[in-house]
């Protein structure tokens, strides 16, 4: 389930001070009680509003013409922003985008009745998804209409899994989950045969493997079959690496072996970074996969993925991802945490040389592990700690600076520092 949410802050210039003597951190200078020999942290904050349109628009775009039973639009709409390979600005694919507003009222109705075991009933559930299932079959031979529907089984595979252990799962709800991705994988084939070089349809070949725990089942054979047709997106690479863990479909040593693999065969797109995009999500979720990672060749990979992607959105991701993610669950592994500690030194590196504008929502994100399933119920209050989280980690990493009476300024052509 993706979410949405806007930063309503125009861009704007947020400043803290940073009184080191008490550790407290002030969002407004001009009301909050300053020491007079401290120095001020300033960084513009980026207006996300109008890149945050694009996936916004995209849902509402594809939610508005499945309601208005314009399907043929919507497939349309789907293949072109499939074939240009379009995307939003934090990656994901717009036509992904479309697909999961063309279904999304399905989804939620049925999440809505899961969630209320005392008025659960079988019609609740499977009356939406029977709509669409009608659909596809009005508009046979379509394979983007027949994919919003397979995504949708997805949906409700992982609706009725829920987040219960799975061996506490009630049996109705493991049967379900199972039906709803076979069904998924039975309408699949049909998309791959009639749209071959369709990424979003490889993502979703994917994505139901979760649901395909065969001893037989190649992770890495669908991975690099998607990758190879969008090589430029980092999810799809970044999913790789969580699916190759032991708790999923992998190994430790097939992890290593498919990061590597990645990297010389992505090499002329990303450098090194291939290995980077593949172990990303994987080390910040699992302790042994972080322990037993070859960190130089990791962190040259984040070299060159700044190479070739020098734009703040990802400057702001790895830079929240060292300062932050990766220091999830330090304290656990003796050697996990020295890995931790060589990554999290980056981001003196990153924010230093290559920060211009403090994207909040990055940050915010990254204090969950860049867990897209995660429910914002209040966008403005998530966005805020993300900014408060962004601002305490710089300023640590500028303490002695500020301690000394600098004011820390960031501007669009580098760091700035200066007294009073």
């Amino acid at each position: 389930m993706f979410w949405f949410f806007r930063d309503r802050s125009s861009r704007s210039r947020s400043s803290i001070a940073h009184p080191a003597a008490s550790g407290a951190y002030f969002a407004d200078p001009a009301v909050s009680p300053v020491l007079p020999d401290q120095g001020q942290l300033n960084i513009p904050l980026a207006d996300v509003q109008a890149q945050d349109e694009i996936g916004r628009s995209s849902v509402e775009k594809g939610r508005f013409l499945a309601r208005q039973d314009r399907w043929a639009e919507l497939s349309d709409l789907m293949h072109k922003a499939d074939v240009a390979r379009e995307t939003a600005p934090d990656g994901m694919p717009v036509a992904e985008l479309l697909a999961f507003g063309a279904r999304a009222d399905v989804v939620l109705a049925a999440e809505h009745a899961l969630s209320d075991a005392k008025a659960l009933s079988e019609f609740d559930v499977l009356s939406g998804i029977s709509e669409l299932e009608d659909e596809m079959r009005a508009h046979s031979g379509d394979p983007m209409i027949a994919l919003v529907v397979a995504l949708a089984h997805i949906d409700m595979a992982w609706a009725w899994r829920g987040t219960t252990n799975e061996a506490t799962l009630p049996s109705l709800h493991q049967s379900r989950c199972a039906a709803h991705f076979d069904r998924a994988a039975a309408i699949l084939p049909n998309c791959r045969e009639a749209a071959a070089d369709s990424p979003i349809v490889a993502s979703a070949g994917c994505a139901v493997l979760a649901g395909q725990r065969r001893a037989n089942t190649r992770v890495p054979d669908e991975y690099e079959r998607l990758i190879k047709l969008d090589p430029l997106n980092h999810r799809h690479m970044r999913a790789m690496g969580t699916h190759l863990l032991p708790r999923c479909f992998g190994s430790y040593g097939e992890l290593e072996v498919q990061a590597l693999r990645m990297a010389a065969q992505t090499r002329n797109i990303w450098g090194a970074g291939g290995y980077t995009w593949v172990q990303f999500d994987a080390i910040a979720l699992d302790e042994e996969a972080c322990a037993r990672l070859d960190v130089d060749f990791f962190l040259e990979g984040m070299h060159d993925i700044l190479r070739r992607r020098p734009d703040q959105q990802t400057v702001n991701m790895l830079s929240a991802y060292c300062a932050i993610t990766i220091q999830k669950g330090a304290g656990q592994c003796d050697k996990a945490d020295l890995v931790r500690s060589q990554i999290h030194q980056a981001a003196n590196w990153l924010i230093r040389d290559h920060l211009t504008e403090l994207h909040p929502l990055i940050w915010a994100h990254a204090a969950n592990g860049f867990n897209n399933s995660v429910r914002i119920n209040s966008p403005e209050r998530f966005a805020a700690r993300g900014q408060r989280d962004a601002l305490r980690a710089i300023g640590d990493l500028f303490r002695d600076e500020l301690r000394s009476g600098l004011d820390v300024t960031f501007t669009p052509t580098g760091l700035r520092l200066s007294g009073h």
